[in-house]
């Protein structure tokens, strides 16, 4: 006989099991090659945050290649998770941190972000390389929850090396070493590992490890660019994006003690290596040392200590990075590999770059802008800009842009092209719709900056520090609505099908291809009314000589643009252009204008 206590324990045990199973579908936890990764819905989008796709790259594994992690442990979430930088507020660490320098040398960290929904069908993956010049970046700062709402992707996005610590060249080091242990470019493959990482597990995440595209900006285009030639990272990436990018490779002989001065060899690490010695006091000469006692020297220095070598440089000074090594990188350099078929990892690729780059930088230049601290020039705490000569400005903007689209993307496209590769697309973002306001004209003062695409890609302004530069930077309304979601959806068009499709009003991206004239057409990003296809044929030698006739310029600021677009955003190409430019310049006196000019201003 089935007493009522009987029946009410069966409906209690029914309901409990109704409850566990409910639980169960509602976890979001995935077990990975690298450990229990604890799942959590946050804003319609499901996030796995610091996720371990290497062992940390501490004690001997500094200035080795990634090694592959395993473990079953459950992985904790990580405060202010990042690799060691100096501090900025331009793309860095400077929301997470006050100090001079900050972050860790234990970063090889990754996320993941998925759509709520569940799909029957695995979803395309987007692998988010930071930019940040390789030496300062985090993946937190990028916020992708409306792209994957929206379109159902899946988004990577990790840190990697930065810096010295992602790629370093000394004899110390790699002659004390084996194999991809040899290698100078310890950045890249962190990249790669994180690649390899996605391949192994995106499918216990419902992404399509056959449908993987790799994308960034500046550093992170850079880094795109690299991928496509390195031997390591072949069949892990089926798609590319490589947003203002750039094909600087240093020879490992100038990495290490260059024999010519150059904005890397005050950083060199034969240099480097004196001033550590220097400053503890050794008594003998770097040369008398053997490489088993400098790499002794090297370890035994803390991260902090080392990176503060780094930090202590001028805006005209950089560190040698991305290495031509022979071994992740071809000998011959990144430029001349893009266009040789044996190197090349063939896949459809887009690239682009802004119309107006630099002026994210120009708007700090002491040369070309002043502030105004009075009353009327403090609203919002901010100072009030004012540009001191308005043609000088665009005209010092123009060039060092327009050769950044020839050096990051035009010859890039035309060295893929030529090995074969027929899935291309360019673009050109010029989307500038912003306030005219009592502090400054921010239209004029940055226009289609370097970065500002990226906060449109996501449909996130709070990239650029939220209200209320946010308010000037991108206004709400039809123009920025419109770029932002068409954006979205070329981005997301590519990664699903392998080419970005028509806008929302049926304007279509097509292929990348030159005609007799040597035009090569290119998507212009912009508002409603200008978004379109269209076409150019600049190269470095008409840039040259339409700066020779521009008399918004005097004689030195012409010679002083000159060495700038032949030797930024890629290698040294100066003694090959300079015949190309009309009038006369001396390359010393052009340098030291730029130092003599290189001070920047605080905006506090």
């Amino acid at each position: 006989m089935i007493t009522i206590a009987d029946t009410l324990k069966r409906l209690y045990f029914v309901i409990f099991l109704i409850f566990l199973t409910a639980v169960k579908a509602d976890s979001y936890d995935v077990n990975t090659s690298s450990g229990v990764s604890i799942g959590y819905l946050d804003n319609g989008v499901i996030y796995w945050d610091d996720i371990p796709y290497a062992k940390p790259p501490v004690g001997d594994l500094r200035w080795k290649a990634p090694r592959k992690l395993q473990s079953d442990s459950i992985i904790e979430s990580k405060d202010n998770n990042f690799c060691m930088q100096r501090t900025s507020s331009l793309g860095g660490s400077a929301q997470f941190s006050d100090k001079d320098i900050s972050g860790t040398e234990d970063c090889l960290y990754l996320d993941i972000i998925s759509p709520s929904k569940k799909s029957n069908e695995l979803l395309p993956v987007m692998f988010w390389i930071h930019g940040g010049g390789n030496t300062s970046g985090l993946k937190d700062l990028y916020d992708f929850t409306k792209l994957v709402k929206k379109h159902n992707v899946i988004i990577i996005r990790i840190n990697y090396r930065l810096g010295p610590f992602g790629w370093f060249t000394h004899p110390a080091i790699q002659d004390l070493q084996e194999g991809l242990d040899k290698t100078s470019n310890f950045g890249t493959l962190d990249i790669i590992a994180a690649l390899e990482w996605v391949k192994e597990n995106i499918s216990l995440f419902g992404g399509d490890s056959e449908n993987i595209t790799i994308f960034g900006e500046s550093a992170g285009g850079h880094n795109v660019l690299s991928l496509l030639v390195s031997n390591q990272a072949k069949g892990l990436f089926n798609k590319a994006i490589s947003m203002s990018g750039y094909t600087e490779t240093i020879l490992p002989q100038d990495a290490y003690k260059p024999k010519n001065k150059s904005n890397t060899s005050s950083y060199s690490s034969w240099e480097v290596v004196n001033k550590i010695i220097k400053d503890q006091s050794y008594k003998k000469e770097q040369n008398t040392f053997s490489n088993q006692e400098i790499r002794s020297i090297l370890y035994s220095l803390d991260e902090e200590e080392l990176y503060k070598i780094y930090s202590e440089r001028e805006s005209y000074e950089e560190i040698p990075l991305l290495t031509a090594d022979g071994l992740v990188i071809p000998s011959i350099g990144l430029r001349k590999a893009l266009g040789e078929k044996q190197y090349v990892n063939n896949v459809p690729t887009i690239l682009g770059s802004n119309r107006d780059e630099v002026k994210i930088w120009l708007a700090f230049s002491e040369y070309l802008v002043d502030v105004d601290y009075s009353i009327s020039g403090s609203l919002f705490n901010l100072p009030k800009v004012i540009i001191k000569d308005e043609d000088a400005y665009e005209a010092f903007s123009y060039y060092r842009s327009a050769a950044w689209k020839i050096r990051g993307v035009d010859e890039p496209l035309k060295f893929l092209a030529s090995v074969g590769n027929k899935n291309l697309y360019s673009y050109r973002f010029d989307w500038d719709d912003q306030r005219k306001f009592i502090i400054g004209d921010f239209k004029q003062l940055f226009g289609a900056a370097h970065a500002l695409e990226i906060p449109l890609l996501l449909g996130d302004t709070k990239l650029v520090g939220g209200p209320p530069v946010s308010n000037f930077m991108y206004p709400r309304g039809v123009s920025r609505f419109y770029t932002s979601r068409n954006m979205m959806k070329f981005w997301t068009n590519f990664a699903k099908h392998g080419i970005p499709g028509k806008s929302s009003n049926k304007v279509e991206w097509t292929p990348y291809k030159t005609d007799k004239d040597n035009e090569s057409l290119f998507m212009i990003l912009d508002n409603r009314k200008n978004l379109k296809m269209s076409s150019g044929n600049a190269t470095l030698k008409t840039l040259s000589e339409e700066l020779y006739l521009d008399d918004r310029l005097n004689e030195l600021e012409k010679c002083v643009i000159a060495l700038q677009m032949y030797t930024y955003v890629g290698n040294d190409l100066y003694d090959e252009n300079i015949k190309n430019y009309p009038g006369r310049c001396d390359r010393k006196s052009s340098e030291k204008f730029i130092m003599d000019n290189a001070s920047i201003i605080e905006y506090d």
